[in-house]
């Protein structure tokens, strides 16, 4: 596994960069490559290990559960609304983002901690003309529901009831999303306008606030909340 400076390290990591000359890199996978190794983070973010032998150790004796799967590779990246739970002592935490795009983790309880919110990239057609649903993060399921492309699900991610789809909220004029990159990262609103572009270049959206502020970003950045209502107050997140 590929190891990174800490200098060159993404801001949004927020470790000490003088501290050693490197730290572990993050697994290839669905998060982009400011997503944090879960290692770096119970060290460097949440001061859960001193080093990264008591990381390993912790993860070997699979104490960490990631999105409702144990998790015992410390290079495995997470991102935005990422669920990450120590059953043992029972801590559950959230990962959000800050203004400037830096993983912050917000601690919820284990009720909240039994459900994620997800974004869809895609659907496909599979064997037996099952429909299945691929999720941004890079978990897929099977499930009858009519979402879209850039839809948000809430699915539970806990025991036999796995992937079960809770709530759905449509990519759509009228409902609420989150904006998660960009000059716009954390603000939220519903959406009053999406510009579709005629050229290669991105769709844009334009959210208003309940204050009447209208702001717009490209549709990459868009993360839905809600319909009516945020989602996020669920999880104590104010939205």
């Amino acid at each position: 596994m590929t190891r990174t400076k800490r200098m060159t390290a993404p801001d949004a990591w927020q470790i000490a960069r003088k501290e050693s000359k490197y730290v572990v890199s993050t697994a290839h996978g669905p998060h982009d490559g400011s997503a944090l190794p879960i290692g770096v983070w119970m060290r460097d973010q949440m001061n859960f290990a001193q080093n990264t032998k008591e990381v390993k150790k912790i993860l070997h004796d699979r104490h960490v559960v990631l999105n409702g799967k144990i998790v015992t590779d410390e290079h495995i990246g997470i991102d935005v609304f990422d669920i990450v739970s120590f059953p043992k002592v029972n801590k559950h935490f959230i990962i959000l983002v800050d203004a400037k795009g830096r993983q912050t983790a917000h601690e919820i309880t284990s009720e909240a901690a039994q459900v994620q919110l997800v974004k869809v990239a895609n659907k496909t057609t599979i064997t037996g003309g099952k429909t299945q649903i691929n999720l941004t993060s890079g978990a897929n399921f099977i499930s009858d529901n009519s979402c879209k492309g850039k839809d948000s699900l809430v699915i539970t991610i806990t025991g036999d009831d796995r992937f079960v789809v809770q709530q759905h909220f449509p990519f759509a004029v009228g409902n609420m999303a989150m904006i998660i990159g960009g000059q716009h990262t954390t603000k939220t609103g519903k959406i009053v306008e999406i510009k579709i572009q005629e050229s290669s270049l991105p769709n844009r959206v334009v959210l208003e606030t309940a204050d009447g502020e209208k702001f717009e970003t490209i549709e990459d950045y868009i993360y839905m909340i809600g319909t009516t209502e945020s989602f996020l107050s669920t999880w104590g997140v104010d939205a």
